[in-house]
């Protein structure tokens, strides 16, 4: 599938209104309702001898003036930077590292994304330090950046607004030293989505080699004469003009995106050719294969078949996928031996025939092999993210590329790990050069657990090592290697990202440790008070012991699952600040200990959190990951449910004081909690939440995750566009909305209006029946935001959420 993974949730400040409501009651307070009762009767008593204060709806003075008061410390958690790349360059004054940063920009509702540098200095005794540029370098919105190889030229592409062309510029040290305008005709904007993504210059830097968006079809026009014979653009357009046939696209985050395809660009000349005979493929990840002479002749890509039923790709690793090579359309021709014509040339080779998943292809050092991910796991259990697995295939300099290159298994698939052992690939990016300079050890970040790590892996022997400190519960993630250094950032959920660098120690030709240093950033500075709020928190890992006496459980399945609890570090008169539960998507995704600027928000203002990674989440190898199919709605709750019980138990958590929150499948989760267990939960909230299966398997871009999710093994045979009666009877069972007669938790509930992944009518529906039995509902719609609700910065946070849940 591919529920949105992670909690981003809007936060409404009074979501906790019931938890604090309950502590009044008990102390004989007044409700809220009645403080606002008198509140009203004394400004109409008082109305001849002043003007009438007029508040927000939902407010009075008093809370007012905590809204006012929190959303000020909400913008300043809000407003730390996240680093989205970086690179490296080596120069004769040593190194450099750039960094690409974004920061919302809450005024204008949208994300501010810059550029900072710095000149990486060593001394004789390792030390490091890096020399930051006196101000960063704000880049305008969707433009993408790509250094060179050698970093003497920067690519900048501007992706067209309206019928504008798409601007490549290459600069120099100083200036743009070429400008080029590529039309509509030609293609459409480069895809910069981190997964069709792909823009790779040459060796020579010569050509770039780039993924944008076909050329639109043209489309039949009808003035008051009748139909216009000839081809006609949309300028050209009379009256009307024909749709055309409609066409199936990738779902969530890509309607109205016309087929990816590869391009290449001469960097001398502003030439664009397109790369031939990907017809029926959706293609992305493109990067120039090696050759002798420096020909640069051939291109390997990821190809996902498109010439059939397209389900939604976004968060899902389930689509069959391969690499392919071509020859670049600039390639020097060459006569081969075997007779081969130039048409036949011009034709993919499909490189992984025997495989079902290849992607993140990236060649080693010397060009003698081409070492790729593969989620495999994924593909043939039908489940949207699972564990993955390292390839590695030879590759020739001198030879045609060959469809029967043998795969070597480099890190297979663990199926169950043993305790604090490595427990499988779990990858969602690769940098463009992770290897070490002995060309055989790749650097990449991974989860492990509930934390992610970095990982050195031989892809020689296959030996996997963690490089992040040992006995560390932060999160670590590369962000760029400085020859055999490496650039990264770790964080942890009370404590703001920090740039670190590693350094490779050689104690002897058969061991070597990495020694990490605090490099002082300008990038994750905050304000006072937000240090100041942290350093009173503190977070663990804790183990959850299954609570499952079926007997039937793989060896994976029933080892203990974990939570990440958030706290303060001391106790106010002995009692329990009031805990949210908080629950990730997917379901096969994960919540790691790293920060997060909501969630640390949450945790700033007085409450504590427990972050479940319940059975099914990525971290923890393939047989816990696959337990879950065929058990939503009860193995995952129950998981939760015991994780509850088992803080309360250690008396870290008061059970009168407990609210639930998570979005997609965690929405999926929000509300069966608060069905099964009504009685359990003082409040929720749940974004985009899976509330009704048999309404979402007809109207989501993803109803095959319906079936493998809820059927398990079966689901892949059992799928069908047209599920039967008994199908649909199973996914009722299945879902949050068969329990809605028992809740009574008063919800919050955030929707985004173009959602394709679980379309707004599931949740509208969940309210409209609680609203129905009269249980207390409010519902927040984002017009113009899709699953992730990340579009609107303001209206996703907590500067619209006003209205008190009680």
């Amino acid at each position: 599938m591919g529920l949105l993974p992670k909690y981003q949730l809007p936060i409404d400040f009074r979501l906790m209104q019931g938890l604090n409501r309950q502590e009044e009651m008990a102390k004989g307070a007044q409700a809220p309702e009645d403080k606002r009762r008198l509140s009203s009767c004394s400004a109409m008593e008082n109305a001849d001898s002043s003007p009438l204060k007029r508040f927000p709806l939902g407010l009075d003075e008093t809370t007012e003036e905590e809204y006012a008061s929190q959303s000020t410390l909400l913008q300043d958690f809000a407003s730390i930077p996240t680093i989205d790349k970086a690179w490296t360059f080596t120069s004769t004054s040593g190194s450099q590292c750039m960094f690409s940063v974004s920061q919302p920009n809450l005024l204008a509702n949208k994300n501010r994304k810059y550029i900072l540098s710095s000149h990486i200095s060593k001394g004789s005794t390792n030390d490091v330090s890096f020399q930051w540029d006196a101000f960063p370098i704000e880049t305008s919105s969707g433009s993408i950046m790509v250094p060179s190889p050698s970093g003497s030229k920067l690519l900048v592409v501007r992706n067209p607004e309206n019928d504008s062309p798409t601007k490549f510029e290459i600069w120099g040290p100083s200036r743009v030293e070429k400008e080029f305008h590529v039309p509509l005709s030609a293609h459409g904007s480069v895809y910069s989505d981190g997964w069709f993504e792909g823009i790779s210059w040459n060796d020579d830097e010569n050509f770039i080699a780039y993924v944008a968006e076909e050329p639109a079809p043209s489309k039949s026009v009808f003035t008051h004469l009748g139909y216009k014979k000839g081809n006609s653009t949309d300028k050209e357009c009379g009256s009307w003009k024909g749709q055309g046939d409609w066409e199936e696209d990738w779902g969530e985050t890509y309607p109205g995106k016309r087929e990816p395809a590869i391009f290449v660009i001469d960097v001398n000349s502003g030439e664009v050719h397109p790369v031939e005979g990907t017809r029926k493929l959706s293609v992305g990840q493109v990067v120039w294969a090696p050759a002798s002479g420096g020909l640069q002749q051939y291109l390997v890509f990821v190809g996902w078949p498109s010439d059939t039923r397209k389900l939604g790709i976004k968060y899902c690793y389930n689509r069959p996928c391969a690499l392919y090579a071509v020859r670049s359309p600039f390639s020097k021709s060459e006569d081969h031996k075997s007779g081969t014509n130039a048409s036949e040339e011009a034709f993919p080779v499909k490189l992984t025939q025997r495989i079902s998943s290849a992607f993140f292809p990236r060649f080693s050092p010397d060009g003698k092999a081409l070492v790729f991910l593969s989620a495999k796991s994924s593909v043939d259990s039908w489940v949207h993210s699972a564990t993955q697995s390292l390839h590695r295939i030879a590759w020739s300099l001198d030879v045609k590329p060959s469809p029967d290159a043998d795969i070597v298994d480099v890190v297979p698939v663990v199926m169950c790990p043993e305790d604090g052992c490595f427990p499988g690939l779990y990858c969602f990016n690769l940098l463009t050069k992770p290897w070490l300079s002995d060309g055989y050890t790749m650097i990449l970040s991974s989860v492990w657990g509930s934390t992610e790590v970095i990982l050195s892996v031989n892809v020689l022997s296959g030996k996997v090592s963690s490089i992040s400190p040992e006995n560390s519960n932060f999160s670590w993630s590369v962000l760029a290697l400085d020859g055999n250094n490496i650039v990264a950032v770790c964080s942890s959920p009370t404590d703001v990202p920090e740039i670190k660098y590693g350094s490779l120690v050689v104690k002897s030709s058969a061991e070597a440790s990495w020694s990490w240093l605090d490099i002082s950033s300008p990038i994750y500075r905050c304000s006072e008070k937000v240090i100041s709020l942290l350093s009173s928190r503190q977070f663990s890992i804790i183990k959850i012991p299954v609570r499952d006496d079926s007997g039937n459980l793989t060896k994976g399945a029933g080892n203990p699952y974990e939570a990440i609890f958030v706290s303060s570090k001391s106790k106010s008169h002995n009692l329990c600040d009031p805990l949210i539960v908080v629950l990730h998507g997917g379901p096969h995704f994960i919540s790691l200990s790293s920060f997060s600027k909501s969630l640390a928000f949450l945790s700033s203002i007085g409450y504590s959190l427990l972050i479940v990674n319940y059975r099914g989440s990525l971290g923890f190898g393939e047989e816990a990951l696959q337990s879950l199919p065929g058990k939503i709605g009860s193995q995952d709750v129950n998981d939760v449910l015991a994780a509850i019980d088992h803080v309360v138990n250690m008396g870290l958590a008061d059970p009168a004081k407990i609210a639930v929150l998570g979005g997609s499948h965690g929405g999926f989760l929000t509300t069966h909690l608060i069905g099964q267990a009504p009685d359990k939960f003082a409040a929720a909230a749940t974004r985009n939440p899976v509330c009704s299966l048999p309404l979402m398997v007809g109207t989501a871009d993803i109803p095959d995750w319906c079936y493998a999710e809820t059927f398990g093994k079966q689901g892949k045979s059992m799928y069908t566009e047209a599920p039967s009666s008994e199908h649909l009877a199973v996914f009722h069972s299945k879902s949050p909305i068969s329990h809605i007669s028992k809740v009574k938790t008063p919800i919050l509930f955030l929707l985004g209006a173009k959602d394709l992944r679980v379309p707004i009518c599931t949740g509208l529906q969940y309210a409209r029946a609680l609203k129905e039995k009269g249980t207390e509902v409010k519902v927040l719609v984002f017009r113009e935001d899709n699953h992730a609700i990340d579009r609107d910065f303001i209206h996703s946070s907590t500067l619209t959420c006003k209205k008190k849940m009680k």
